[in-house]
C-alpha cells in the first residue's frame, strides 16, 4: 500500500494532489492512486473571508455573476464539489483490461513569492509552471491544443493568466482553444483542479471544448481565444489544466 496524505496548496491543491501522485507511480511507491479534491466551504468564515479579500463578485445576477476574461469580471463566483480520478500506472492498467480515459504525461509545480493573494504581474510563477509542464510531457508547445485556464473573473488573474499564456506560448498562443469552465461551475477552490482535470479528459474523449459562458465584452488585456458563449468540436490529443492557489501556488 502507498503512501496516504493530503495535499493543503489552497486553490492548487486537487491539482497539486493529481501531480504528486503522478510522480509516486513514476518512483515506484505505488501502482495506483484516488486522487483530486474535494471542497465544500461556502460558510460564513470563508465567505467573509474572500469578500474582505476583495475576491468574490458583488454582481447578484446568476447570469452575469462569474464572467471570466470579460472586461466587466469583477471576482469569482464561490462553487462547491469534487472531482476524483484513479491514477494508474500504464502497463498496469493494460494487463487488468481497465479502460483508459486519458493519460497524465506532464506536471509542473512553482511559486512566484509575490504576495499572499495577488500574482506576480509580468505571471512568472505561472509561465514557469507551464514550461514545466510541456517540458515533463516531452512535447512542444505547440502540441497543446486546449488549455482549461485557472480563469476565476477576477480583475488580476485573467489578465496575468493570458500574459502568461502568451509568454509560456510565444505565437502559438493564438492558435490555441481556451475555456474557463469556473464560467459554469463557480470557483470550487481546493477541488477545482479535479473537476478540470476531468474536463480535459473529456474533451479529449469526445473532441469537444466547453466555451466560457457569460463572455460579453472583450478585454483589451484578455485577446485570446476563449470559446466565447458556445462549445465547439474540436479534434483535441493534448490538453492543459491550469490550476493556480493564493499563496504564490
Amino acid at each position: 500500500k502507498g503512501p496516504n496524505y493530503c495535499v493543503v496548496s489552497a486553490c492548487a491543491t486537487a491539482s497539486h494532489a493529481i501531480g504528486d501522485s503522478m510522480r509516486t507511480i513514476k518512483y515506484g511507491d505505488a501502482d495506483v492512486i484516488i486522487t483530486g479534491g474535494s471542497d465544500a466551504s461556502i460558510t460564513p468564515m470563508a465567505v467573509s473571508g474572500f469578500s474582505n479579500m476583495k475576491a468574490l463578485t458583488k454582481n447578484e445576477d446568476p447570469d452575469t455573476a462569474s464572467r471570466p476574461f470579460d472586461a466587466n469580471r469583477d471576482g469569482f463566483v464561490m462553487g462547491e464539489g469534487a472531482g476524483i480520478i484513479v491514477l494508474e500506472e500504464l502497463e498496469h492498467a493494460q494487463k487488468r483490461g481497465a479502460e483508459i480515459l486519458g493519460e497524465l504525461i506532464g506536471y509542473g509545480a512553482t511559486a512566484d513569492a509575490h504576495h499572499l493573494t495577488t500574482p506576480s504581474p509580468d505571471g512568472d510563477g505561472a509561465v514557469r509552471a507551464m514550461k514545466c509542464a510541456v517540458a515533463d510531457a516531452d512535447c512542444q508547445p505547440s502540441d497543446i491544443d486546449y488549455i482549461n485556464a485557472h480563469g476565476t473573473s477576477t480583475p488580476f488573474n485573467d489578465k496575468i493568466e493570458t500574459h502568461a499564456i502568451k509568454t509560456a506560448f510565444g505565437e502559438h498562443a493564438n492558435n490555441l482553444s481556451i475555456s474557463s469552465t469556473k464560467s459554469m461551475t463557480g470557483h470550487l477552490l481546493g477541488a477545482a483542479g479535479g473537476i478540470e482535470a476531468i474536463a480535459c479528459i473529456l474533451s479529449i474523449r469526445n473532441n469537444f471544448l466547453p466555451p466560457t459562458i457569460h463572455y460579453e465584452t472583450p478585454d483589451a488585456e484578455c485577446d485570446l481565444n476563449y470559446i466565447p458563449n458556445t462549445s465547439i468540436e474540436k479534434y483535441v490529443q493534448y490538453t492543459m489544466s491550469n490550476t493556480f492557489g493564493f499563496g504564490g501556488h
